[in-house]
């Protein structure tokens, strides 16, 4: 049996005669926060559900109850995880900031989401879609909500700027989101910024749309064109 982390154990409270009783939403959130800390700790390959439940402090049958399988439980944490964080992302990029600051926040989540775990969480199950059609489909939605949402904001450029050049709204997105899918490979890994520099790379990226946005003043004629989208 696997020694996974265990979640906060205070949901449950005494309801009349004594019983002891759990919501039904506090079940479900106690056995996916129990899940992601058993694929941090062991990853996906070696979970056991009966050791989630332990974790989450719940009867094994409240698993298959709620997700099922294995599988489907990995799934919708995976899914819980990814829509917290395409929405902060799409109301980042709502705002008013230039698009050079915009990237350098995006800078800011991907060391957030690193830290918290969901990187791991989204590489353990894009590994485990290699080998299975259906985890790699539901992965693949999960991910083009991330190129859709790049794609929008491609588009909200080209109208401030006026031009892509040569891109595409969906080409571009795909020039954005890539970088960071690699850095997360490479960063799990262990290949550290002393082996292959990928989030100083990713963070010089803002500073050449700032140089894009904020053109420094031009001195004089000979000096070459300020480059444009």
């Amino acid at each position: 049996m696997i020694s996974v982390r265990r979640p906060n154990e205070n949901l449950a409270g005494p309801a009349k005669g004594g019983f002891t009783v759990v919501a039904e939403g506090d079940t479900r959130t106690r056995i996916l926060a129990a899940a992601k800390g058993a694929l941090l700790d062991v990853g996906y390959a070696n979970l056991a559900t009966r050791g989630i439940a332990e974790a989450a402090g719940v009867p094994l049958s409240q698993i298959h109850y709620h997700f099922g399988s294995k599988q489907n439980l990995m799934l919708a944490v995976l899914d819980m995880e990814n829509q917290q964080r395409l929405a902060r992302q799409a109301a980042m990029y709502q705002s008013n900031l230039p698009l050079w600051k915009q990237w350098q926040q995006a800078c800011d989540f991907f060391d957030e989401d690193l830290e918290s775990g969901y990187v791991r969480v989204l590489m353990e199950m894009t590994a485990a879609g290699w080998s299975s059609g259906e985890i790699a489909g539901a992965v693949s939605t999960e991910v083009q909500g991330w190129f859709d949402l790049l794609v929008e904001v491609a588009r909200r450029a080209a109208e401030r700027f006026g031009s892509l050049g040569p891109f595409t709204p969906e080409e571009l997105a795909a020039l954005a989101g890539l970088p960071f899918l690699g850095a997360e490979a490479v960063i799990l890994l262990g290949l550290d910024e002393s082996k292959i520099a990928a989030g100083p790379a990713l963070r010089k990226i803002g500073e050449l749309l700032r140089m894009i946005e904020e053109p420094p003043e031009r001195g004089g004629s000979d000096e070459g064109p300020v480059p444009r989208l």
